[in-house]
């Protein structure tokens, strides 16, 4: 299924919770800066996410904004 980011009106590939970066991820509905940092915080300390439901680990992602979030991103 492709993704669609929050502000574009072209399908845009899903953002990899692995690689991107602060500014990627801050696209993604519901993501501010804070939650970003997290994000990347968590992929130094712990490594790759290895499936995207593992992102609800991360402080500040609940079962409600991974829900949000599903359609937008993956891991490679």
């Amino acid at each position: 299924m492709p993704c669609r980011l929050q502000s574009e009106t072209a399908s845009e590939p899903c953002v990899s919770i692995n690689t991107a970066s602060a500014g990627n991820l801050e696209r993604l509905p519901g993501v501010g800066s804070q939650i970003a940092q997290r994000i990347i915080e968590h992929r130094k300390r712990y490594g790759r996410f290895r499936r995207v439901e593992h992102l609800m680990m991360v402080r500040g992602i609940s079962e409600r904004r991974f829900n949000e979030l599903r359609s937008f991103i993956k891991v490679d």
